[in-house]
């Protein structure tokens, strides 16, 4: 794993962008991995080592989340901010095309950027997310986030089991990874979460009504692969069921007894998104430049 930094430009002016990456620099076939609201980079370690064999794989850490700077202007954690940093990233990485796989916000800034005209995104795996996420999925979000603090990493790791049920199959190796890299150190001497609290600002904000992007993804033409947790509340059954409808080449694969959102952490997990690109290379890839 090599790590790197790149400079994207808000509102206040410039902030470091920190991303982790994984496989050959010269590989042309790059994955670009995006976490969720309060997660970070880190989340996508041994997937991203699995996938490393056939991809350079980029994890970027969001702004205000891990080792990325916290912005000046909590306005500025936005949708929009995020796609504009990750065309940076796309730019420093020099890649023409790109594979994304997106967990919830990371799968939001993805459609986002499928959607624009003459996109580089190549494939798009959409991680228990899509165009439709209920206000009540975003309130209880909004709820959670905020500068909570911890005595030691034993009740940060309670903390985060509790909050975190869709987790419920890792590994109390993989829990004690989550809470190593999840973690900051305060001022106080506590350990906080690895994200700048004030990220809850434009999330309370977004949380007084439903998100509703389906024009923009209903433009999203690359081959997809939807996850979907069944007892999700962000993904709902009928916005699964309504993205088939309108999308009958969606590929969709429903986990049992998983809600928001999948950790692809698991074997099982790593195994399925590494066969569904394999069975899709023939579909975006020249025959050179298949695997």
């Amino acid at each position: 794993m090599r790590r790197g930094n790149i400079l994207s430009l808000d509102s206040g002016g410039f902030h470091r962008l920190h991303y982790q990456e994984w496989g050959s620099a010269s590989n042309e076939r790059v994955l670009i991995c995006v976490h969720g609201m309060a997660r970070n980079s880190r989340d996508f370690d041994e997937l991203a080592l699995a996938l490393s064999r056939n991809y350079r794989v980029i994890c970027p850490d969001l702004p205000g989340r891990g080792e990325s700077d916290w912005l000046a202007n909590p306005k500025d954690y936005s949708l929009v901010q995020y796609v504009q940093d990750m065309v940076a990233l796309i730019a420093r990485v020099d890649a023409a095309r790109v594979d994304w796989i997106g967990t919830s916000l990371g799968g939001l800034i993805g459609i986002c950027l499928a959607a624009q005209p003459n996109t580089p995104i190549r494939r798009l795996v959409l991680n228990d997310i899509g165009p439709f996420i209920p206000q009540a999925a975003l309130q209880r979000i909004a709820g959670y986030l905020g500068d909570h603090r911890f005595d030691d990493e034993s009740a940060m790791e309670s903390w985060l089991r509790d909050l975190y049920t869709a987790f419920s199959g890792l590994s109390d190796r993989q829990w004690q990874h989550l809470v190593t890299h999840g973690q900051r150190q305060c001022d106080d001497g506590r350990l906080g979460l690895h994200y700048d609290p004030a990220i809850a600002v434009n999330a309370a904000e977004n949380s007084r009504a439903d998100v509703d992007i389906w024009s923009l993804w209903e433009r999203v033409d690359c081959p997809q692969l939807l996850l979907h947790g069944r007892e999700s509340d962000v993904l709902r059954l009928e916005t699964v069921q309504q993205m088939q409808s309108r999308r009958p080449d969606l590929q969709v694969h429903s986990l049992d007894g998983i809600g928001h959102a999948p950790a692809l952490m698991s074997k099982d997990q790593i195994t399925l998104l590494v066969d569904w690109l394999r069975a899709t290379q023939s579909q975006v890839f020249t025959d050179k430049e298949e695997l």
